[in-house]
């Protein structure tokens, strides 16, 4: 069969990589893709947002099933796009990926349905928000109600952070129109995980757990950022606590969302703060993590395109979804700079081929291909992904890994999976 994936970071290098491993398809597209994954998919000069070409080509090219890595084509309702083209296509309608499109909608969701999370209000105009600042227990979460590229969050100390930050994402529009409406919550403290559910709309099946690193600098310092690294399974995820959140927070969010009316089909990311009262949700995406996904599709036994077959045809509980005993770590090879301001067009040079090395990976996330070769094109370059038999067996590979790849300006951190010393 052929698939076409949709997005150029590492997400869908991941993806691209998972699919190429399945003996159903004989040919991969990727549109736009980006140096890496033209390794093993032909790219294709059409971006994300561009619907109706994609659906064209997807017509013309007689592609059997497409993927949507990203969340802004998801939100803006490509798979409406196609869906009425009577194309296969795997990702949520419109109507359910808004539970990542609008952090205010999948707040009132969870107080609902009664899904464990924090006590939040959301706030419509500044002013507003100000006024309630002037009494709440610090820190609390500013949180941007649109898209952000996963940056639009603010954990604020005290009441001049706070303002600062109100006057960022609802006056100087940071992150533009995903400001229009903020979110405030009380500061969750424990644990954090993220677990990648398959979904089909009635039944939902958790994958493997990870913890992603937002800070830019070693030590949880710095910016948000998109993710600088990650690690698969959590050993503080163990299985009291999957089996509470199967029971209490997945089930119940595609419960919720069937409901409403708003069948959620595809990937839902579900963000855990596991607190002293027990888990509870930070937040909800509609596709994919991203550097997740680098760290849990390497793990997963299963032929990905028969699951996500199973999540379009409704048939989701016939699936065994299996992973490796083993662990995973990614570190990201950032630009420095990174997230602020940074340069491309830097030469990478590869000191060993990634692929005659089992059980290690370099997905690409900012690369380009020129006539000069292989170049940075991002903030976030490369995901060097290794699994171990351990945590630590992984972390340890992956770090011997980011030796093999040199450009100027490469920056990391060097303290991902930090929280494995403390098991």
């Amino acid at each position: 069969m052929k698939v076409l994936i949709v997005g150029s970071g590492g997400r869908e290098h991941a993806i691209a990589w998972s699919v190429s491993q399945s003996k159903r398809v004989d040919k991969i597209y990727c549109a736009p893709g980006n140096g890496g994954i033209a390794e093993i998919a032909e790219c294709v000069n059409i971006t994300a947002m561009e619907f109706d070409k994609l659906a064209a080509f997807a017509k013309e090219n007689e592609i059997d099933l497409t993927i949507i890595g990203m969340d802004d084509p998801l939100v803006g309702g490509i798979v409406d796009v196609f869906e009425a083209q009577g194309l296969r296509v795997f990702g949520p309608r419109k109507n359910a990926a808004i539970i990542e499109g609008s952090k205010s909608f999948s707040k009132d969701l969870m107080k609902k349905y009664n899904i464990p999370t924090c006590h939040y209000e959301t706030f419509h105009s500044p002013e507003e928000a100000l006024i309630y600042l002037e009494n709440v227990t610090f820190p609390v979460v500013l949180k941007a109600d649109g898209l952000a590229l996963g940056k639009g969050v603010l954990i604020c100390q005290n009441l001049q952070e706070a303002e600062a930050g109100v006057t960022s994402l609802m006056l100087d529009k940071q992150f533009g129109d995903a400001g229009n409406t903020i979110v405030i919550e009380d500061f969750m403290v424990g644990r954090e995980a993220s677990v990648l559910c398959f979904c089909d709309g009635t039944h939902i099946k958790p994958m493997t757990s990870a913890q992603d690193h937002k800070r830019a600098k070693d030590g949880d310092q710095g910016l948000n950022t998109g993710g600088m690294g990650t690690f698969s399974p959590s050993p503080f995820y163990t299985p009291e606590i999957q089996k509470f959140c199967e029971e209490q927070i997945y089930q119940p969010t595609m419960d919720a969302m069937k409901a409403e009316g708003r069948d959620f089909v595809g990937i839902l990311f579900v963000g855990l703060m596991m607190t002293q009262d027990g888990p509870k949700v930070l937040e909800y995406n509609a596709r994919f993590g991203d550097p997740e996904a680098q760290v849990v599709l390497p793990r997963m036994k299963n032929d990905i395109i028969d699951v996500m077959e199973a999540c379009i045809d409704g048939k989701l509980d016939q699936v065994d979804l299996q992973f490796e005993d083993n662990a995973a770590v990614c570190v990201v090879l950032a630009s420095d700079g990174y997230p602020e301001h940074y340069e491309k067009g830097k030469k990478i040079t590869f000191l060993k081929n990634f692929a005659s090395e089992d059980g290690y990976y370099a997905f690409h996330a900012g690369t380009k291909l020129t006539e000069d070769g292989l170049v940075t094109n991002g903030g976030r370059v490369l995901g060097i992904t290794a699994k171990g038999a351990t945590l630590k067996e992984a972390r340890k590979n992956a770090y011997k890994a980011t030796e093999w790849v040199t450009f100027d300006n490469k920056y990391m951190r060097n303290d991902i999976g930090k929280a494995i010393d403390e098991i």
